[in-house]
């Protein structure tokens, strides 16, 4: 756990440097605005460890899988939002020294994230070797208003300074992802065009040929001093060097103005056109308009959404970084855009989908705008026909959605995920239910929804096994949730969804029926369903196999959960944690120990469907035998603490899902944000402490 941030009602503040952890507050400091976002790295040089990453929304890279041993159904690539050209970038020099914190002399370095405005500025003072002295001032962001534009400012005050400062603005397609799987460059430059007025630099994406088009222009704001400016342009790297003779108190200015268009958006025809039109209307309003306008939006999307916490700085402030960090990420302005783990924050999950967009962060944004969650159900229902395609690959009928993917297509390779974590299917049928219920309208549903229903009920028949001996369907060979368990048969909440999506299924078809007759008999045909195959669907749905401890009266995780060494959270030494740290994969599988929410997690999907003593038994059995290694897993946990009357340990659940990264709890935000669990961090508010269900909708 790091604690290293003031606490603040609205702020991130951290004061002072420390470069082992650098990369962990750069993944804090993230910026975005759903078109784009990049980590908190410099502007200027630093040889020390960072993680520089821009990332543009929906250019990625498929890149090719890399195992050592194939397996038949393996994915030919893992897609990956890749790292985009750096518009960032800004050298300086000092005196022809190139700045550098991982080798100068600074003091008084402050990061403030102003989580209001989504704003991040960067303070220090430079310390030469004869004492003497310039305060240097970075500040960016990413307009929520103008999502191709963003802005950088650069504010240098020469304390007792003179000499020379030179600034070195640039635009920069030689980037590179560190998580590439062959070292391969995922980039090359189109054109590049420079004048005293803008610069533009065009870049094309191997194998998915997406432009991206980045067009840039500066204004350096200074009463006295004298500037030498040159164009500077080489492969892949366009920029302006200024020279600048600088005395104490003469302040400046360098603004640096931002337009990034890409071919998924605009024609590429007219891309460069497009950017600089933007760039130069971004000019002519001038960077205070710009910020103004961003802050009248960012205002607006706070006034939808934002939670007040009295009493307890530390929890006000962690939500609002979540809160802040999913406005940042995914709105819904773009349908064809999804939510990735990480967000902007990094190269790790690779930006693309998981179910944590349905079973987490759904909640957040059908509570706060039901048109955004909309779009997320769009996403899947236009992925319907590549679902089939993944389910044909495995020799499987209907629609498997996948586990990890950007255009509808599985892009994850590790096998016990893959083939077996297919609760997934489960998440995307309940989200629909979830918005159905909440908006008590049926016309997603009985439209569109049903037709995503009919293709995983489906799968789901044909994916599981009758055993004859005890006149029961079983699902062998899966990933539940916890996936410090591989490969197990009958996961309790795998079983448990996949039978009521059968059930569910059935209803709104019954619905259908009886209020479209004629659309019903169209389903009918469309989809060559029978009136055996819905009877098979009952029949399994009736005749599911859930396993059970009789002794305990509960629900056992899967089959032979109950036959390893019981121990308790408790009992294991802080210092094996976190388990998958400090533990080998072997040694954690044969643990009782679960990564994250599993039976919890059914319980809290559907908690009229059991009484609270039966969600209180298996709570009190489950929640001390999970560490909680998932990111997903305290706002679950929080949630159903908060239903059976657990209130302090919901409070302490939801403290360390809310302050997660920022306190960094699982030591792992070095490799960027938690996006989804944050969405849990806000349903542990709204639906756990405040109580919010939706019945009989």
């Amino acid at each position: 756990m790091i604690d290293r941030f003031l606490a603040d009602e609205w702020k991130i503040i951290e004061e002072g440097f420390q470069p082992e952890t650098n990369r962990f507050s750069e993944s804090i400091f993230t910026l975005g605005n759903e078109h784009m976002g990049l980590r908190g790295f410099f502007e200027e040089h630093y040889s020390g460890d960072s993680l520089p990453g821009i990332y543009t929304a929906g250019i990625y890279y498929p890149d090719k899988t890399k195992v050592g041993w194939w397996k038949i159904g393996y994915p030919e690539f893992f897609a990956k939002i890749i790292n985009s050209p750096n518009w960032l970038g800004i050298d300086v020099e000092i005196n022809g020294i190139r700045l550098d914190l991982a080798k100068e002399r600074f003091r008084a370095f402050r990061r403030e994230l102003d989580l209001k405005n989504a704003k991040l500025t960067r303070t220090f003072i430079w310390m030469g070797a004869d004492g003497q002295e310039i305060a240097f001032s970075f500040s960016r962001f990413l307009s929520m208003a103008q999502k191709n534009l963003a802005c950088i400012s650069l504010r240098i005050n020469p304390v007792n300074f003179r000499g020379t400062v030179t600034l070195l603005p640039y635009l920069n397609g030689d980037v590179r992802n560190e998580d590439a799987n062959f070292n391969e460059k995922f980039w090359t430059e189109v054109n590049q065009k420079i004048n005293e007025d803008a610069a533009c630099l065009t870049m094309a994406t191997k194998k998915t040929n997406f432009l991206v088009t980045t067009a840039m222009s500066t204004k350096i704001l200074t009463a006295k001093n004298s500037i030498k400016s040159t164009i500077v342009a080489k492969p892949e790297f366009v920029g302006y060097r200024f020279d600048l003779s600088v005395q104490p108190g003469q302040e400046i200015e360098l603004q640096k103005y931002v337009a990034v268009c890409t071919s998924r958006d605009f024609s590429q025809a007219v891309l460069e056109e497009t950017a600089l039109a933007k760039l130069n209307s971004a000019l002519a309003k001038g960077y205070e308009r710009l910020y103004a306008e961003h802050r009248r939006e960012m205002e607006r999307k706070w006034s939808d959404c934002d939670v007040e916490i009295r009493g307890d700085l530390r929890a006000q402030q962690g939500i609002r970084y979540c809160i802040f960090q999913l406005l940042q990420t995914y709105t819904g302005a773009d349908a064809r855009l999804n939510i990735g783990p990480k967000g902007f924050s990094g190269e790790k999950y690779g930006g693309v989908v998981y179910w944590d967009t349905e079973a987490f962060c759904f909640p957040f944004y059908l509570y706060t705008n039901a048109e955004t969650a909309r779009n997320l159900l769009f996403y899947r229902y236009r992925h319907l026909e590549k679902a089939k395609e993944n389910a044909a690959k495995l020799g499987l009928k209907g629609a498997l959605y996948p586990m990890v993917t950007i255009d509808g297509q599985e892009c994850h390779n590790e096998w016990e995920i893959t083939f077996e974590e297919i609760h997934r299917n489960a998440a995307i049928a309940y989200a629909i239910y979830n918005y159905t219920k909440y908006t008590g309208n049926p016309g997603y549903l009985h439209k569109y929804g049903i037709e995503v229903l009919v293709e995983i009920s489906r799968f789901w028949a044909d994916r599981v096994t009758y055993n004859p001996r005890k006149d029961r369907y079983m699902i062998l060979g899966v990933t539940g949730p916890n996936e410090y368990e591989n490969n197990v048969n009958n996961n309790w909440y795998t079983n448990t969804m996949a039978a009521w999506t059968l059930e569910y299924t059935l209803e709104t078809l019954a619905e259908i029926k009886e209020q479209q007759g004629k659309e019903y008999r169209n389903l009918l045909a469309r989809h060559q369903l029978t009136v055996e195959e819905l009877k098979k669907w009952r029949e399994i749905m009736e005749k599911m196999y859930y396993p059970y401890v009789e002794e305990l009266g509960i629900f056992e995780q899967n089959d032979l959960y109950m036959d390893k060494e019981q121990v308790l959270v408790r009992d294991l030494s802080p210092a094996e944690l976190p388990l998958n740290k400090h533990w080998s994969w072997d040694r954690i599988l044969r643990s009782c120990f679960i990564k994250q929410a599993d039976v919890i997690q059914g319980l809290y999907f559907f908690p009229e469907r059991y009484d609270p003593e039966t969600i209180r038994k298996n709570f009190d059995f489950y929640e001390p035998r999970t560490v909680h290694e998932s990111s997903l897993s305290p706002a679950i946990h929080s949630i159903v603490a908060s239903r059976i009357g657990y209130k302090e340990k919901a409070y302490e659940l939801y403290l360390r899902t809310a302050r997660l990264d920022l306190d960094n709890y699982n030591d792992d935000t070095d490799e960027g944000i938690h996006l989804t669990s944050m969405a849990g961090s806000w349903a542990a508010i709204v639906e756990g402490f405040a109580g919010l269900l939706i019945k009989n909708a």
